[in-house]
C-alpha cells in the first residue's frame, strides 16, 4: 500500500519503510510523528484529504540541506550582499499507513527508548555539551553589528561560537574561514569581507 501526504507545503508518495527528508518537524531521533494531511491512499483519493487516514513515521535524524548562496549587487552604488542558507530538514522512516481512524501502534518510539538509555549508560554522561568552535578572548566583547553585513541574529550566532571581538575576526586564517563556512550559514566570501572590515575596526 502507498499513500500521498502533504507536509511543509510539499507532497510525497510514501510506502512503509521508505526513508526520505522533509522540511523540519519537531522531535528527536526515535520519536514517532503522525501526518494527518493524507491526499491519497491506494486508489482512494481525498477531497482534499482521505477521511480517517494517517501516516506514522519515525524520526531518523535532524539534519540540514546543502548551503545555498544568495548574492545581490546594486550597480553604481558600491553595495553588495552575500548570504548563505542551509535549510533545516528531518529524515524520517515511514512505519505505518493507517485508515479508518486507527491510531499508530507506537512501536517505533518504544523501540527507540531503550536504545537511548543504552547509549547514555555506555557513555556514562548526564549532559551533552556542544563546544564552541573558538575560545572567546578575555575582556569586553565588541559590538559585531558594527561590521556591515552582521545583523543581531548573526552576532548572536558568532558569539555562541566564541567569536566576540574585531581583533579575533581580523586574525581569521583561510582555514578558519573554511571551518565557519562549513558549520555556519555564512559563505566564505561573506566571512572574508567581514575579516577585512574587522582589520580596520580593530586598528581604531
Amino acid at each position: 500500500m502507498f499513500a500521498v501526504i502533504k507536509t511543509g507545503g510539499k507532497q510525497y508518495r510514501v510506502a512503509p519503510e521508505d526513508k526520505f527528508t522533509i522540511e523540519r518537524v519537531a522531535g528527536e531521533a526515535g520519536d514517532l510523528v503522525t501526518f494527518k494531511e493524507v491526499l491519497m491512499v491506494g486508489s482512494s483519493i481525498g477531497a482534499p484529504f482521505v477521511e480517517g487516514a494517517t501516516v506514522a513515521a519515525e524520526i531518523v535524524e535532524q539534519t540540514r540541506g546543502k548551503k545555498v548562496i544568495s548574492f545581490k549587487k546594486r550597480r553604481r552604488q558600491n553595495s553588495k550582499r552575500t548570504r548563505g542558507h542551509r535549510q533545516d530538514l528531518t529524515m524520517i522512516r515511514v512505519t505505518e499507513i493507517l485508515t479508518d481512524g486507527k491510531a499508530p501502534s507506537g512501536k517505533a518510539k518504544a523501540a527507540a527508548k531503550p536504545a537511548k538509555e543504552e547509549i547514555a549508560e555506555a557513555a556514562d554522561v548526564t549532559e551533552i555539551v556542544v563546544k564552541p568552535m573558538f575560545e572567546a578572548p578575555a575582556g569586553e566583547a565588541d559590538k559585531l553589528t558594527t561590521i556591515k553585513g552582521v545583523g543581531p541574529a548573526a552576532e548572536k550566532q558568532l558569539n555562541a561560537q566564541g567569536i566576540t571581538t574585531f581583533a579575533q575576526i581580523a586574525a581569521f586564517t583561510d582555514a578558519d574561514i573554511e571551518k565557519i563556512d562549513a558549520a555556519m550559514p555564512f559563505s566564505a566570501a561573506q566571512i572574508g569581507d567581514w575579516r577585512e572590515q574587522a582589520k580596520a575596526l580593530a586598528a581604531e
